[in-house]
């Protein structure tokens, strides 16, 4: 152990990439050690049981976005399967989610709002709020494997369960909203907005609504005078309004994520920070620089 110790720092003196090999070895062998003793058990399980069982429980704590995301897999696996989603919430945000305020990763409040979004989806045979009843597909697994999460998000959890999606089809239905209808609908999150962009361009154009909180309509309002504002009363309500829409633009947000399950014309303020997320299908676009972002907004403006 002494002679390994110098054996390192002399690396570190005299040849820097040589360190940095043994360091990353190190990481490695560690995340080999931590995913063979507590992750590839539980994926050989979910296998055994999604090959032996005709009924599967779902569970995910969230976040929101992530929650919409994984309907992809569910979906897929009730093509054979009765599936029933339970909902965690108020699990506290892990520590290392560092660019929010939020306490839980799913408040009770969000919960109850997204229960009538969850149960209006045909393919979910019952949805309910956890209360300690048995899993047999714990979602939440998604953050404990130890690989680079930054690829399309639905994949997260058809690679906990090896299935294959299509992420071209949609994951979310709802019907169209039968009084807000045809409008451009907007959303802006505080989190992951792209820096080289604005919506100042949107002065002149009419029909476009808000939907998410009132702080957020309020700051988007400082560059769109001309924007409209709609409380939904849920988030069931916000997918009906996202479905009737004449095509949606925002930057990452769950709002956006509602849109891209839905499948309408959409335009992502595309993150340059955190590319996670991007649109699959057609009349979906992203930008990273502003005259691509307004010229891809009149494309979908002009059909």
């Amino acid at each position: 152990m002494i002679n390994n110790f110098f054996l390192k720092l002399w690396y570190k003196i005299f040849n820097i990439k040589k360190y940095q090999n043994l360091k990353e070895k190190k990481r490695t062998a560690t995340k080999v050690k931590y995913y063979n003793s507590h992750i590839y058990k539980q994926i050989i399980n979910f296998e055994k049981k999604i090959e032996k069982k005709k009924e599967l429980s779902f569970l995910h704590s969230g976040q929101l976005g992530d929650l919409i995301y994984s309907l992809a897999t569910i979906k897929e696996l009730s093509h054979t399967h009765k599936c029933k989603l339970f909902v965690q919430v108020n699990k506290p945000m892990p520590p290392t989610y560092t660019d929010t305020e939020k306490k839980y990763l799913i408040s009770s409040r969000a919960g109850n709002l997204i229960l009538p979004l969850l149960k209006s989806q045909n393919f979910l045979d019952t949805v309910s709020i956890y209360n300690g009843e048995e899993i047999d597909i714990n979602l939440d697994l998604f953050r404990e494997v130890p690989i680079n999460l930054s690829f399309y998000s639905t994949r997260w959890f058809a690679h906990l369960v090896g299935v294959n999606i299509n992420v071209e089809n949609t994951f979310l239905t709802a019907e169209p909203h039968s009084l807000i209808k045809n409008k451009i609908v907007i959303h802006r999150s505080p989190r992951y907005r792209n820096a080289y962009i604005n919506y100042k361009f949107l002065n002149n154009v009419e029909n476009l609504l808000c939907i998410g909180l009132k702080s957020e309509f309020d700051d988007l309002k400082k560059e769109i005078t001309n924007l409209q504002f709609h409380d939904c009363k849920d988030f069931l309500e916000m997918a009906q309004i996202i479905a009737a829409s004449k095509f949606y633009i925002g930057n990452m947000s769950f709002q956006y994520i509602l849109s891209e399950g839905l499948k309408i014309p959409r335009l992502l303020e595309a993150s340059p920070d955190f590319p996670v997320v991007f649109p699959v299908g057609t009349k979906a676009f992203d930008a990273y620089h502003q005259n691509h972002f307004e010229k891809f907004f009149n494309k979908l403006n002009q059909s």
